[in-house]
């Protein structure tokens, strides 16, 4: 489909809707024109209606059909569409396991098809498809001018009034109270009035006159685009040394990407708006980027949204988000979502936290929300139908609770809630120069777990010995390219530096799996369980350079210090001596060029995989420590993923069966020589924290927040009662051990 037949058919569709005659001929009209412009033998279009989706007009199919035939979404390839809300295209139709034949529209002598939903605000008010007597494959040039036609289309069938209104949701009229559950992204509790982040602007106009002046008009609004990124990047409070530099880099990238650019001027080349040029590309992508099994992928929708969310504002002259105009209170921010650039532009005296409908752990806003200590909530189903502007609001992200128009009764709550917390908050800050030793004189060292360079100040703000754990992923994935190794070295002198004299122990990069990055590629396509598959050390020793390089930056970032690296998800021994041998040849080439290196250089693994507990005894004589990281252990232990809500309650910490095991890795630890550290969250809850010091357990890597509360827990307590205690329940069958363990420390008068 030539780009000048693109441009025609937008042409004649603009002539055709805006002429003055019924509602049906203008479609029997669209129909001809799409057939002639693209050169099918059938188009149809198939809007809501009541619903179901009917054929409302057709050019090939048999015309006593209109109106009368009818499908369900999610029936046959037309229910699909409008069910995914994604193109979809065959060579043959009937093998397709949806194909549902209607008999009426004597369509048994077309094979291919293809079709595309016609979306209007979010939702899919119809389908739009062309078929061909002969089997043949589209090409995505051909489903990318479908995708143009039907975006057009919505909006002059929304002109026309022939939109269904049960394509959308009813607004539901709520004044009550209203208690909204989402996912936990930024610990926190916070109350303000919901101000709504500006949603894209409404495209008045979107088939050019002038394609010339069009192309012109997005090489200046991308001209302004990149220099208020650039601006924002050289901000004095955000140009110093953070994680929100990387983010914003990469950011950066997005904007200067020429694929972009150029796709942008082709749909403009074919007749669009820059307005509706800019749309078109952006609902291309996302339905590409949705599509795609790779989580860091998915993830970067937002962020281009968010530069086209912009572009737009710029074209239009208006930069009226909420940022824009300013607050004036305490605010909760609203959105559907939110790019990284879009949350720093708010004041934040005011803004006191954020609600999304959509959002994730790793989301480039949530780590920036992290940075800035705001907290968050994500996955918040329907929440702009449910929230109006102005309403008063308490955001509990670590309950994952939104409160829309809180009682009295809760609004005192939230006042207790604060009061206490900062009572606590001071109780904890008097305990910082403090050791976490019980009253029977048992010293537990407690550590924190890092993974952003806004982590470091935690360790004097809490009195921590040191870094446990620090995760050195996070660069890698937001980053759009490998890491180059200035930036990685620079990275981690800023964390031993802070550090001081306090013991950082580097986990080298867990990425791969659930965390995939786009510059490595996927070989497999995607994995079934991505927790168990390619991922940390398995995928790094089959990317040595990968693996290589971040040994160089890490031993040119200790030079002159002792350096303490440890492997991830470690099955068997060998793969340990392999990843060491890796980070010794690096150190020896580093050696021969005269480089600075580490007095010392200590070695651990990560005991993630359970396997590897029978293989201690060869495993510990090659080591200096080992680190058990709980969350993933537990996981596979007890064959339950504790996202699923099913199984989340056999995901339990203090079984039995999880207990028995650590203390079987503790003592054989404690037996060789060799100190162990628990690392991941089941140290930095009290009760658990309790049990794992009485099976032996001495040193816990924990979140900033959990070290005060388990520091208070363990000065309350008497340590060798409860460890004999708690080595009776082990072989006690049956025994509830949590049950157990809680009233026996509540019978001490313990913290928890």
């Amino acid at each position: 489909m030539p780009v000048g037949s693109a441009r025609e058919i937008l042409r004649r569709l603009h002539d055709v809707m805006a002429a003055r005659s019924p509602a049906q001929a203008k479609l029997d009209e669209v129909v001809r024109v799409i057939a002639e412009g693209l050169g099918s033998d059938v188009a149809s279009i198939y809007l809501r209606r009541d619903g179901v989706l009917e054929l409302r007009a057709t050019r090939g199919l048999k015309q006593e059909a209109v109106h009368v035939t009818r499908l369900a979404v999610g029936e046959g390839l037309v229910g699909t569409i409008a069910e995914t809300k994604a193109p979809l295209s065959l060579a043959e139709a009937r093998e397709h396991p949806r194909f549902a034949y209607r008999p009426e529209t004597g369509e048994e002598r077309f094979h291919s098809f293809a079709g595309v939903p016609i979306v209007h605000r979010e939702a899919a008010i119809g389908v739009l498809c062309v078929q061909h007597v002969r089997p043949r494959t589209y090409d995505d040039v051909e489903i990318e001018v479908l995708q143009t036609v039907a975006m057009v289309l919505a909006e002059l069938i929304a002109a026309a009034g022939l939109v269904d209104q049960s394509a959308a949701p009813p607004r539901p009229v709520e004044t009550g109270p209203v208690r909204l559950d989402g996912l936990r992204l930024v610990d926190g509790i916070a109350r303000g009035v919901a101000v709504f982040h500006q949603p894209r602007l409404p495209i008045e106009r979107r088939v050019a006159d002038d394609v010339a002046i069009e192309h012109a008009r997005i090489e200046r609004a991308l001209a302004t685009l990149r220099a208020q990124i650039d601006q924002m990047v050289s901000r004095a409070e955000f140009a110093g040394p953070g994680d929100h530099d990387e983010i914003l880099e990469t950011y950066r990238m997005f904007a200067l990407d020429e694929g972009w650019v150029r796709r942008i001027h082709t749909a403009i080349e074919g007749g669009l708006t820059a307005e509706a040029a800019i749309d078109s590309v952006a609902q291309a992508q996302r339905i590409r980027l949705e599509a795609s099994r790779d989580p860091y992928l998915r993830e970067r929708i937002h962020d281009l949204e968010d530069l086209s969310n912009r572009l737009i504002r710029i074209l239009a002259g208006r930069a009226d988000t909420a940022a824009a105009l300013g607050l004036s209170q305490e605010s909760i921010l609203i959105a559907r979502n939110l790019g990284p650039a879009e949350l720093l532009e708010y004041d934040r005296r005011y803004l006191k936290g954020v609600a999304l409908e959509e959002g994730s752990l790793t989301a480039h806003v949530t780590i920036i929300a992290r940075a800035m200590g705001v907290p968050m909530l994500g996955r918040i189903r329907n929440l702009r139908e449910r929230v109006s502007e102005g309403d008063p609001l308490i955001l509990d992200a670590t309950a994952g609770a939104l409160h829309v128009r809180p009682s009295p009764a809760l609004l005192k709550a939230f006042a207790a809630q604060k009061a206490a917390l900062a009572r606590r908050e001071a109780e904890f800050r008097a305990l910082r120069g403090l050791p976490a030793e019980t009253r029977d004189g048992v010293r537990i060292a407690l550590y924190v777990n890092a993974g952003l360079r806004s982590d470091l100040d935690a360790l004097e703000a809490t009195g921590a010995e040191g870094i446990g754990l620090f995760r050195t992923e996070f660069q890698f994935l937001v980053s759009a390219t490998l890491p180059r190794l200035g930036r990685q070295v620079e990275l981690y002198r800023s964390v031993l530096e802070a550090a001081g004299e306090r013991p950082v122990v580097f986990r080298t990069v867990d990425i791969g799996g659930d965390k995939a990055v786009p510059y490595l590629g996927d070989r497999d396509g995607g994995e079934e369980n991505p927790a168990m598959g390619w991922r940390a050390l398995r995928l790094s020793l089959e990317r040595r350079g990968l693996l290589a390089a971040q040994a160089r930056a890490l031993l040119l970032a200790a030079a002159g210090r002792e350096l303490r690296l440890m492997f991830p998800m470690i099955t068997e021994p060998w793969e340990f001596l392999e990843a060491r041998a890796v980070v010794e040849e690096a150190r020896r080439r580093l050696e021969a060029r005269g480089r600075p290196l580490p007095q010392k250089i200590l070695y651990g693994a990560m005991l993630e995989v359970p396997a590897l507990a029978d293989l201690l005894d060869e495993l510990l004589p090659r080591i200096d420590f080992l680190s058990i990281g709980t969350n993933d252990l537990t996981q596979f232990l007890m064959a339950a993923d504790r996202g699923n809500p099913k199984v989340a309650a056999r995901y339990d910490w203090l079984s039995r069966g999880v207990l028995r095991y650590l203390a079987r890795v503790v003592a054989a630890a404690d037996q060789a020589g060799v100190p162990v550290t628990v690392c991941g969250e089941m140290g930095g809850r009290t009760l658990e924290a309790l049990a794992l010091a009485a099976i032996g357990v001495r040193r816990l890597s924990i979140t900033p927040a959990a070290v005060g509360p388990v520091k208070a827990m363990l000065r309350s307590v008497t340590l060798a009662p409860i460890a004999e205690r708690v080595a009776q329940w082990l072989d006690t069958p049956g025994c509830q051990l949590r049950e157990a363990l809680r009233a026996e420390a509540e019978r001490q008068g313990a913290r928890l």
